[in-house]
């Protein structure tokens, strides 16, 4: 419901973003002078261009990044539109062309451009975690992502790439937290997908957990498969499905893998880490980093979460941090003992474009 909320309030922006536009864009040069000077030739002119743009967006990436793409051209425009009042004013001359504009739509192509680039294009995030004398062992290095959504950024095929791109990084454990498919995944997608994660060698196996979207929201009917089958091609392949259980890998290192917080009736994290000693090193999977007290409390060692695609745009990552839906949102923090990692995620959903952060494999070397 949040999503569909979301996607009213930016269609109306969007509608007021598209006539202030066409206002504005009837002022370009190039426009006036295929009107001949007449302003409503000039924007008839310019809504057809932006009806022309806009049926192209619609077409390469959908209804709802081509309303982000006129979005942020209003933005900008407004922006640019208010310097260039500060320059006249300050240099007390008027300017033959409407340079404002020009730049508006250049910085527009060029941010979402960095942000499409971002969004499609995975790096190496390490993080380094000291265990203390108490760890069993000397050194484990724990490869993880989340949120590949496979088929909404690529098909079973760039997620093969992908894996390939993990087993080299030579991981002691893989672990997959959360949203692995999506509503939107193909049968083919998600068995071939999975193949790809049982040709994985690692020293003590893969990893996963339950995100939101895994078990899928409209049946088995629309994508072809259910969870039963999903779970039932990852452990075919190797993969160990933690749903709310604690897996001992080696020594006194432990996962515990949550069920997602969307189920109300999960495990508390108390109860999952009581059966542990404070010697114990407890990694968690907890797709949503929202439960940070409470597993704090738990004196765990390690949260590893997804879910929330890094915020997406700068300056407005922080939204579901400021709103309360998550307790970070994207990066590294530490509550008392209790470190928490969140991942900005391996590919995209929805959105197509990645300003406030880079799509991500994360390296964590645990060291004693």
């Amino acid at each position: 419901m949040i999503w569909l909320a979301f996607l009213f309030i930016g269609g109306m922006v969007a509608i007021g973003a598209v006539t202030f536009i066409v206002f504005r864009m009837a002022k370009l040069r190039f426009i006036q002078r295929l009107a001949k000077e007449r302003k409503g030739i000039s924007r008839v002119i310019s809504l057809g261009i932006l009806l022309v743009a806009a049926v192209a967006l619609i077409l390469a990436m959908g209804v709802l990044n081509a309303i982000i793409c006129f979005i942020h051209l209003f933005l900008v425009w407004v922006i640019c539109d208010l310097v260039g009042k500060i320059v006249r004013k300050a240099s007390k001359r008027e300017f033959k062309g409407y340079y404002a504009g020009i730049v508006a739509i250049v910085l527009t192509v060029a941010y979402l451009g960095y942000g499409w680039y971002s969004a499609h294009h995975v790096v190496e995030t390490d993080y380094k975690i000291s265990a203390g004398e108490s760890l069993e062992i000397d050194s484990l290095r724990v490869v993880g992502f989340a949120d590949s959504h496979v088929g909404a950024t690529f098909n079973w095929q760039g997620f093969s790439e992908h894996m390939e791109e993990i087993e080299a990084l030579d991981p002691d454990i893989v672990v997959i937290a959360g949203d692995f498919v999506d509503d939107g995944t193909t049968r083919e997608d998600m068995i071939e997908s999975c193949k790809a994660l049982g040709q994985i060698e690692s020293t003590y196996g893969v990893y996963y957990i339950y995100g939101n979207h895994d078990k899928g929201y409209f049946g088995s009917e629309s994508r072809g498969f259910s969870a039963e089958d999903l779970v039932e091609n990852l452990e075919a392949n190797g993969v160990v499905v933690l749903d709310d259980d604690v897996a001992n890998i080696v020594g006194n290192f432990y996962i515990i893998g949550r069920q997602d917080a969307s189920n109300q009736t999960r495990t508390p994290i108390s109860e999952l880490s009581a059966g542990c000693s404070s010697d114990d090193f407890l990694f968690v999977l907890d797709h949503q980093p929202k439960d940070y007290d409470a597993e704090a409390a738990a004196r765990v060692d390690l949260v590893f979460s997804g879910h929330t695609h890094g915020g997406q745009f700068w300056p407005i990552r922080n939204f579901g941090v400021w709103l309360g839906m998550n307790d970070l949102t994207y990066g590294y923090e530490k509550r008392n003992d209790t470190e928490f990692i969140v991942t900005s995620g391996i590919a995209d959903w929805e959105v197509k474009f990645k300003t406030g952060c880079v799509s991500e494999i994360v390296v964590i070397d645990i060291e004693r």
